[in-house]
């Protein structure tokens, strides 16, 4: 492995030893977020030569089912996932893993680049989902990472306009430094009020809307900002049950639409960041050694830096994490 991410989830299972359904019964390796270089392949293998640089998908089908079959293999009930128990991570120096997904990276993707399609396809998913297209007047709610891998998905997919809202100042003017075209710093604005002031700011109200934050107010802000006839869709992940002004939507016909991971992803990931219609280089900012792992996953607790945790190994002794924390 070369580099490996630090996500939320994995400081959550850390530190909560669950997350829903999913409980931590044995030791786990976390880490789901990566890429590193081919050392040996099985016989069967064509497509890919030791030597290779590849991005890992971290989700692999057990069994053809009907999920699998339509194409949405992520919602396949007995799916391989790294780092979601029982299923070790790849946060470790080596790592066997499915040939049919790793992803041959090109020379001009690095291997950090190559761990940040992870969170990259979840942005390409949620978009995707979501409608985009030419001309879409966007609204991101919430500027972690999440939300700006989704700022970044939504102006390369054609988005006229995106306006993030966040409590923090320093994350809005990141998602103004990747694609956003206009940041409100929410304070303690009522929901309706919050959305009055995304179609006062946009000019209009968008017709689609990316919640990333899971919290209640903010889901109930995007209900009410989205336009008649619009999409929202659910990307953060907060409490299990929320109050949200479901009549509202149902008589306007807001569409709300949920996501789980992502599908179909990664060889878009790989041309737009080959390509260089991206630049995902900015969602880092903080890189430690193997040895100071603790120290990263602790920042990433805290919420310092704007999102992952990468983990690099430029040789046998010598690895590296690049920390980002994720908020969903």
């Amino acid at each position: 492995m070369h580099s490996v991410g630090i996500c939320g989830s994995d400081v959550h299972y850390w530190q909560h030893g669950r997350i829903g359904d999913f409980v931590v019964k044995d030791p786990m390796v976390l880490g789901h977020e990566a890429s590193g270089t081919v050392i040996k392949v099985g016989a069967g293998v064509t497509h890919l030569k030791p030597g290779d640089r590849v991005a890992i998908e971290p989700g692999v089908p057990r069994e053809t089912d009907d999920f699998c079959k339509t194409g949405r293999y992520n919602l396949s009930p007995t799916i391989f996932f790294c780092a979601t128990p029982p299923d070790d991570g790849n946060l470790c120096r080596y790592y066997k893993h499915s040939a049919s997904y790793c992803y041959k990276l090109p020379d001009n993707i690095t291997f950090e680049e190559g761990a940040l399609i992870e969170p990259l396809s979840v942005g390409i998913h949620a978009c995707r989902r979501a409608g985009v297209t030419l001309g879409s007047k966007v609204f991101v709610s919430g500027s972690g990472p999440i939300g700006l891998v989704n700022v970044i998905i939504a102006k390369v997919m054609g988005a006229a306009a995106v306006i993030v809202t966040d409590l923090s100042a320093s994350r809005l003017q990141t998602a103004k430094e990747v694609g956003a075209d206009f940041t409100i710093q929410v304070k303690n604005e009522t929901p309706q009020e919050l959305a009055a002031k995304v179609e006062s700011l946009l000019g209009c109200m968008p017709e689609i809307t990316v919640e990333c934050t899971g919290v209640q107010a903010c889901i109930q802000a995007s209900i009410y900002a989205t336009r008649s006839g619009g999409t929202l869709v659910l990307v953060g992940l907060g409490p299990e049950m929320v109050t949200v002004p479901i009549v509202n939507a149902a008589v306007r016909e807001v569409d709300i639409r949920g996501i789980f991971r992502y599908c179909n992803t990664w060889p878009v990931a790989i041309s737009l960041l080959a390509s260089k219609q991206i630049n995902i280089k900015p969602l880092v900012t903080h890189r430690f050694p193997l040895e100071k792992a603790l120290e990263a996953f602790e920042i990433t607790k805290r919420g310092e830096g704007v999102g992952w945790c990468k983990y690099s190994n430029r040789s046998n002794t010598s690895m590296m994490l690049q920390v980002l924390q994720v908020y969903r």
